[in-house]
């Protein structure tokens, strides 16, 4: 890369083709500092993803991780991948592949940067001030002109991450997601008292869904960290991957990379195990962070249909343990107005985008603008409908 490209002759440029090649702890110091940090983000998470396949060149996710330093330390860093499709990002731009298609001009590859298959909000533009982030983003851009990307794609940032792109001019994108808070001042004593705050037709059919469950001889266990074995790892990718099978879909991550998450990042997981009779039936897995007390609602499968074991399974026992355990916040991941009606209010996402072809730009600035005014409206009549008896403060 042109080092002129980047407005600072304060910053050495590197972009790194295998994760692996990173310092590790200067990678977590760098992420430990910024607004919104989540294990999704750490080294071990990200070199999961591409020791064991899931996210590398053979995929249509080449590593192309930028790092900043000054003097020789880590200073700006961001996990960037050279995109070959738009799979597993959760911010869809198909629509705009098939213009370019339509002008016969590429629209691979693109610079993307995002956690491959996550769709959470975090920190990504890893930096320690804002002259670091506005270098880091002037590198990305730099990249994606050095191998003729389409542009970048910034997904699911920070607000700090959105403010900085915003100062870079890049063209801002909305989107919601549906997420549990915890009540505000001691929280929930308890499920019980979760479920009276809520309106009572959502209680009464949340009820009747455990009812159903119990009813059926399912049990639910809930193992964290260590508790998790490596045989608890085959059993939940069994699981995963049948889940996958049956919606006609391959999944994207394989046995390898939880194991080694679970080895890596023990203190980071929460599993729910479904058990009918002697046999484990489903699974489904958690994300946590105890130290800001947040858990992730990230993948579920089942190897046997129970009715509204899913539900019970990926909501009702997660948040009813974020309660007893006095966590704050609860993600149930991308999509899924049903969530509403189990106490998950919508929250809006951003993602951010850097357009190379100046036509196109003016273009998708136009179509994120009317996008844009849609998700407002969108959020305003979601509001309407809260699940509570009185909207939590």
């Amino acid at each position: 890369m042109d080092k002129d490209d980047v407005d600072s002759a304060d910053y050495s440029i590197e972009v790194c083709a295998d994760p692996a090649a990173i310092a590790a702890d200067a990678w977590n110091t760098l992420l430990a500092a910024q607004s919104e940090p989540t294990p999704f983000m750490r080294h071990e998470f990200l070199l999961a993803l591409h020791a064991g396949g899931c996210a590398a060149a053979a995929t249509g996710w080449a590593p192309r991780f930028v790092l900043l330093r000054r003097q020789g330390r880590l200073v700006a860093a961001a996990p960037a991948w050279l995109k070959a499709h738009s799979w597993g990002e959760y911010v869809f731009d198909w629509a705009w592949a098939q213009a370019y298609q339509r002008h016969a001009l590429p629209y691979y590859p693109k610079l993307v940067v995002a956690v491959p298959f996550t769709p959470v909000r975090g920190s990504r533009l890893l930096a320690e001030d804002g002259a670091a982030r506005q270098a880091l983003l002037a590198a990305l851009q730099a990249l994606a002109r050095q191998e003729d990307a389409s542009g970048v794609h910034l997904l699911f940032g920070d607000a700090v991450d959105q403010t900085a792109a915003g100062a870079a001019r890049w063209l801002p994108r909305h989107g919601v997601q549906f997420h549990w808070q915890n009540r505000p001042g001691e929280g929930w004593p308890d499920w019980p008292a979760y479920l009276a705050d809520l309106k009572r037709d959502k209680r009464k059919k949340i009820q009747q869904e455990q009812r159903r469950v119990a009813q059926a001889g399912v049990a639910l266990q809930v193992l964290e960290g260590p508790a998790i074995r490596d045989e608890d790892w085959a059993f939940f990718h069994r699981c995963y991957t049948a889940t996958y099978l049956a919606h006609g879909h391959a999944p994207y991550l394989d046995e390898a990379f939880f194991q080694r998450v679970g080895r890596t990042l023990p203190a980071h997981w929460l599993m729910v195990v479904a058990t009918q009779g002697e046999a484990r039936i489903a699974a489904s897995l958690l994300a946590i962070d105890r130290a800001r007390g947040i858990a992730w609602g990230r993948h579920w499968g089942a190897l046997a249909q129970v009715p509204c074991l899913h539900f019970d399974a990926c909501y009702y026992r997660p948040l009813e343990w974020c309660i007893d355990q006095g966590f704050q916040r609860f993600e149930g991941g991308a999509q899924g107005e049903h969530k509403m009606a189990r106490g998950l209010l919508p929250e809006p996402t951003g993602s951010a985008h850097w357009i190379a072809h100046t036509g196109f730009a003016e273009a998708i600035a136009d179509h994120l603008g009317r996008e844009g005014r849609g998700i407002e409206a969108y959020l305003d009549e979601l509001g309407e409908h809260s699940p509570f008896k009185a909207a939590p403060a």
